[in-house]
């Protein structure tokens, strides 16, 4: 049985915020394997909507994961890394014990158009150094359409990146009236979001924009396009995330403690999270902590 989640409206950054699409995490639902956070934005023209301009910000315990369907953004972080997201290539940043990035679309760029995934750490590895990797997938020919595959394992083709939890990436087209039938670990959850096109996950319809979640226990995945054009979309797995998180601005940890020493350190200007050379600006300030102590959550059962 299949799970929609609905995307809700978010803005993103600081003073000139873009609006995104964002399915995880929400109430019904935390985390699909080790991926805890799908924003889905565009197609945005620029000249309209000023782009992306997210000054340094902080990260803890996670790993982001940035692919791009058109557009260009400019990634700038604390490791000293100064690179470029463009379609098709997979950029992975992990935070680990604390890293700063900035991420601005570029003069280039005429329509933005993408998702930005974050993927939690498992305790063994959440202080790990900070890191950054990129790639990019061949696309991989399948019977009524075609694969890049970002993380993972999927129709034959393997990611060389490493993660920390085994988990599933990839960008999947269908052709118009086209079916895939895709071979999957039936340890792995599932969830498919939907860029565009009038698709279907195991005969359930998902509109754009919607996240489509199957709990493990599948070996395949029938996916159908019903339109007359050429329909996206992105589809994530891993197993099953056992821990419980506290997720809370741009930080994961596993107590409201965690996270109230993470923003003090980054309102200090503490070295943990280093900085960011090259953007002409401010960095982001953390927004105040609520008045409740955060809760860890976990997976839903």
């Amino acid at each position: 049985m299949v799970e929609v989640l609905p995307a809700r409206d978010v803005p993103l950054g600081g003073p000139r915020a873009m609006t995104v699409r964002r399915t995880l995490p929400q109430r019904a639902r935390t985390l699909i394997g080790a991926w805890c956070f799908v924003d889905h934005y565009g197609p945005d023209d620029v000249t309209d909507t000023g782009g992306m301009d997210v000054a340094p910000h902080p990260h803890t315990g996670l790993q982001t994961v940035s692919w791009l369907f058109s557009g260009e953004i400019e990634h700038r972080d604390s490791l000293g890394i100064h690179a470029y997201v463009r379609p098709g290539e997979l950029n992975l940043m992990t935070g680990g014990h604390g890293i700063s990035h900035s991420e601005v679309s570029t003069p280039a760029t005429t329509v933005l158009h993408g998702v930005q995934l974050w993927v939690a750490l498992p305790e063994q590895h959440r202080h790990t150094a900070r890191d950054f990797h990129h790639h990019v997938p061949q696309p991989v020919a399948l019977d009524g359409g075609e694969a890049r595959v970002f993380l993972g394992t999927l129709a034959g083709d393997t990611s060389p990146v490493p993660t920390f939890t085994p988990l599933l990436g990839a960008e999947l087209t269908i052709r118009p009236h086209a079916t895939l039938t895709l071979a999957v670990d039936p340890a792995f959850e599932h969830a498919l979001l939907v860029d565009h096109g009038d698709v279907t996950l195991a005969a359930t319809p998902l509109r754009p924009a919607e996240l489509g979640y199957l709990a493990p226990g599948s070996t395949t995945l029938t996916l159908a396009n019903t339109s007359d054009e050429t329909a996206r979309t992105v589809l994530i797995g891993g197993p099953p995330f056992e821990e419980e998180i506290v997720m809370w601005w741009n930080f994961i940890g596993r107590s409201n403690e965690d996270i109230a020493r993470a923003r003090e350190e980054w309102q200090r200007g503490s070295d943990r999270f280093g900085a960011v050379q090259g953007y002409p600006g401010d960095r982001l300030p953390a927004p105040e902590l609520p008045a409740i102590p955060l809760k860890p959550r976990g997976r839903v059962r």
